[in-house]
């Protein structure tokens, strides 16, 4: 009952001076906004980087060929051919890794009727799929025996499919790449941008053994650009480098203080290292919105100082009658706390609609979370309660006898 008459007492005081409460709240309700948005938008970039992650696909090597050096000039990574198959099947033997894919690719021409696209044409093994994760929506993939047998069949990805096809079901249809007739055995599920900004979805897979014979030849036979590996668990993914390194250092008889001839990548550790940027940033975004709230905290100290000073004598009388200082000191702070919860409450509106139009105006991609909201409340009540403790309790501590004679 008593604490339903000082909110009622409080209530009353704020309406005699709307104005000012107005004014006061209008630094949380900046503040709340600016932390909502921006987490919004921190999140966002989270939840892309996040996405990017899982369409790679989990626990992810990739494993180059080596570089050359002509004229002094040393070239990069793939330059020169130094893996073949039998490094991938070696590889894949190891305990630490779940599947292997050794690829080779190219740009080709791919031709359906009148329509044609020039895409990635990837020869690789139907592991590759497992590797990436990477499922089809219609049809199938390309088995072992396609492999074996140099098979002309192709697994399309959904922008070639898109621009060759539109609407049209591919499966079951011939294209022409480098014109030779190729049949649609599958179309892939869909997986966006990477991490890099490339269409993952604008590549087209054949049999390793029909790019190299048919596609694009072979100088070297047996030889690859490079191997996906897929380690059997993330814990494991340094132990399966160094033994991939060995092997390889082993294979390609590597003595001790020359350099490799290839280039392990560990995909994953990239894609987290993104990830971390990605928090630290959206962490960096909330802490300078929260800089708003600080101000608007020292502004209701500054609101709450002056409306002590203007009711001295009413805080003298109340002490006079027999109001216990704690009554007082409970009052002022009530009112601090709906200042600051009300200015939150605008404030979250006010960030959700500026989240809603940087999504629909901007294309951005922003995530609000009940947890940023809720987050924000907590730190806004905190901070009402904090910057209204000392106006609070210097009412509190008024003397009855000199606040009644204060003019």
């Amino acid at each position: 009952m008593m604490f339903g008459s000082l909110l009622e007492e409080a209530l009353q005081a704020m309406g005699a001076n709307r104005l000012r409460s107005a004014l006061t709240m209008l630094g949380m309700i900046i503040g709340v906004g600016a932390v909502v948005l921006m987490m919004a938008i921190g999140q966002g970039a989270q939840a892309m980087v996040s996405e990017a992650i899982a369409s790679m696909g989990s626990n992810l090597f990739i494993v180059l060929t080596g570089s050359s050096t002509s004229g002094g000039v040393r070239m990069g990574s793939g330059t020169v051919p130094t893996l073949t198959v039998t490094d991938a099947n070696a590889i894949g033997e190891l305990p630490e890794i779940a599947a292997v894919a050794p690829s080779f690719s190219n740009i080709a021409q791919v031709i359906y009727g009148p329509n044609n696209w020039a895409t990635s044409i990837m020869g690789t093994t139907p592991q590759y799929f497992e590797v990436r994760d990477w499922h089809p929506v219609s049809g199938a993939v390309f088995t072992d025996s396609d492999v074996r047998s140099a098979t002309r069949v192709i697994v399309l990805g959904q922008t070639v499919v898109q621009n060759l096809f539109g609407n049209e079901d591919p499966v079951g249809k011939t294209v022409r790449v480098k014109n030779s007739p190729f049949v649609v055995v599958g179309v892939l599920e869909p997986k966006g941008q990477s991490l890099d900004g490339r269409d993952q979805d604008d590549t087209a897979m054949v049999p390793l053994t029909t790019a190299q014979r048919q596609l694009f030849g072979n100088p070297f036979p047996g030889m690859i650009r490079f191997i996906m590996v897929k380690a059997r668990a993330r814990e494991i993914m340094p132990r399966a480098e160094q033994s991939l390194k060995e092997l390889l250092r082993a294979r390609h008889r590597i003595r001790p203080g020359q350099e490799d001839d290839f280039t392990v990548r560990n995909l994953t550790a990239l894609a987290q290292t993104a990830a971390g940027t990605t928090r630290t940033m959206s962490v960096m975004l909330g802490a300078i919105a929260s800089i708003s709230l600080l101000v608007g905290g020292i502004g209701i100290m500054n609101i709450m100082l002056v409306s002590v000073t203007e009711r001295t004598r009413e805080i003298g009388i109340r002490l006079a009658i027999g109001a216990r200082r704690r009554d007082v000191l409970l009052q002022f702070l009530l009112e601090a706390l709906i200042i600051s919860l009300a200015g939150s409450l605008i404030g979250a509106a006010i960030g959700f609609v500026g989240a809603w139009l940087a999504a629909v105006l901007g294309g951005m991609t922003v995530v609000v979370t009940l947890s940023s909201i809720l987050l924000a409340f907590t730190v806004a009540a905190a901070v009402g309660i904090f910057f209204g403790f000392y106006p609070a309790r210097k009412a509190a501590e008024l003397r009855p006898i000199e606040a009644l004679r204060y003019q």
